[in-house]
């Protein structure tokens, strides 16, 4: 682990394995922290922030710092894009020509955006006073991070605090920390003070916990499942700690008899990027009544096509889940379907893959028919390639289908009517509504979920709106020695 800019191990001693998805077998080893280790890390941090240089140097100053870490990322994309492949199980297309070139996009960007930070204008408000409004960092900031964009969500929930002065505890998920740890050695060769930077591996009931107790951090900041959200939100209220959640999706993908349904179907096969383990993945087909039936068979058409194998060819469209755990619950999942009638179209299975990748944790990918709005299947989050599907008549109907969910991240609307577009788009309660695409992101326009999916934003302008306090600073113009309200504390007026 790093800890205070050099690198520990447990002090437990005890290590975790770090497992390759398309085979099983183990491909490293990481120490397993504890509570002693995640205090120190937060020491460091505490440390770093109240008496180091970082939170004191200028913004260009950062930015300069920032921007030299961005290079080294790309300098060595290819290595750390394949030990993303090795670690998660995605492919190689995926993490080399998206994660990473996202994630280096992102980092310039927050790179030059902390240099720009505004408050609202300085003026003499009642007359004898000048008000100004400073942003200042929050503090410590523990980032906890997920296993399905290691990297990229690495980039998002560490960089734009460290960004505008903050200092970092890292903690990524138990199954993919080998990318953060990379990271955490390019933060150094690039320059960033000891103590500013530190990445903890281990187990979250421990670790996760200890930081979104200890005193000593002041904002925690999550991707992850809602259920852990929940969690988080509730350990941090007894000290009122601030948190940034971005959580569980189920996106609803609508679909209008008068959209380019050649388009549409092209677009439905974002429900299985990352093998379905997005949050802002398509997983509710939902289409009007007259164009149902031709568009699901325009839809398996095309899952025909996609080839699951070794991730790290770039032949494979698809590679395994995580770990076999979410395998489970996709198969879990899935029945479920089934036993409350849902219509299997295609997949629902385990495929037949050749050694070593037998011994994987692939899963084909699925899509269901005619699934009832109360269905396991529509309401909760799967977090695997399966689609849902269920025609609709009416715009409203439409509407309402999509919003009766617990969740709002990310949903999308098919239509080559402006009018219907702008009513749907301003109707669903989803934090980004995509019309006619599904999936784009951009470093300028923030993410982040309504309801359930969290609060905050990643990526943009707005996602320092969580990452710096807003203070008030007043400025006495007068210079007299008893001010004409001070009647109201003692004497006459």
């Amino acid at each position: 682990m790093f800890i205070d800019g050099e690198w520990v191990s447990a002090r437990s001693g005890e290590t975790n394995s770090v497992v390759n998805p398309a085979t099983s077998e183990i491909i490293a080893k990481v120490p397993k922290g504890g509570v002693e280790d995640a205090k120190r890390a937060v020491d460091a941090a505490r440390d770093a922030f109240d008496k180091g240089r970082w939170p004191r140097m200028s913004p260009p100053e950062r930015a300069s710092i920032i921007y030299k870490l961005a290079d080294l990322i790309e300098q060595n994309i290819d290595q750390l894009a394949l030990l993303e492949t090795l670690q998660q199980g995605k492919t190689l297309k995926l993490s080399r020509d998206s994660d990473f070139p996202f994630a280096v996009d992102n980092i310039r960007f927050f790179a030059g955006a902390a240099r720009c930070l505004e408050g609202r204008a300085s003026a003499e408000y009642n007359g004898v006073a000048t008000s100004i409004i400073r942003r200042e960092p929050v503090g410590v900031v523990a980032a906890i991070t997920p296993w399905n964009y290691p990297f990229l969500m690495l980039a998002w929930k560490a960089v734009p605090p460290l960004a505008v002065g903050n200092t970092v505890v890292i903690k990524p998920a138990s199954v993919t920390p080998l990318t953060t740890l990379e990271f955490a050695k390019l933060t150094d060769k690039a320059g960033i003070p000891k103590g500013v930077v530190n990445v903890l591996t281990g187990p979250g009931a421990t670790i996760g916990e200890t930081l979104v107790t200890h005193p000593g951090v002041d904002l925690v900041g999550l991707t992850g499942d809602t259920l852990t959200g929940r969690r988080i939100m509730e350990l941090a209220s007894a000290s009122v700690k601030k948190v940034q959640l971005e959580l569980g999706g189920k996106a609803p993908y609508v679909v209008f008899d008068d959209a380019n349904l050649e388009a549409a179907a092209e677009g439905s096969m974002y429900g299985f990027v990352n093998a379905g383990q997005d949050c802002t993945a398509v997983t509710r087909l939902y289409v009007q009544e007259g164009v149902y039936e031709k568009f699901l068979t325009m839809v398996v058409e095309r899952i025909r096509k996609i080839k699951l194998g070794d991730p790290k060819s770039r032949e494979t469209d698809m590679g395994p889940l995580v770990s076999q755990a979410q395998r489970l619950k996709v198969e879990e999942m899935v029945a479920s379907g089934l036993k409350e009638g849902a219509k299997l179209l295609i997949g629902g299975k385990r495929p037949t893959m050749p050694s070593p990748l037998n011994k994987g944790f692939c899963y084909e990918p699925t899509l269901f028919s005619d699934a009832k709005q109360n269905m396991r299947i529509v309401q909760q989050e799967i977090f695997g390639p399966v689609l849902t599907a269920a025609p609709f008549k009416t715009v409203d109907e439409a509407i309402e289908k999509s919003n009766d969910v617990i969740y709002g991240l990310s949903s999308s609307v098919w239509t080559k009517d402006i009018f219907k577009a702008m009513k749907v788009a301003g109707a669903l309660r989803f934090g980004c509504v995509w019309v006619n695409e599904h999936g784009p992101l951009v470093s300028e326009m923030p993410h982040g979920g309504y309801k359930q999916s969290g609060f905050g934003k990643d990526l943009s302008m707005y996602t320092f709106d969580d990452y710096t306090e807003i203070k008030h600073v007043y400025i006495d113009l007068m210079n007299e020695n008893r001010k004409p309200w001070h009647y109201q504390l003692y004497g006459p007026q």
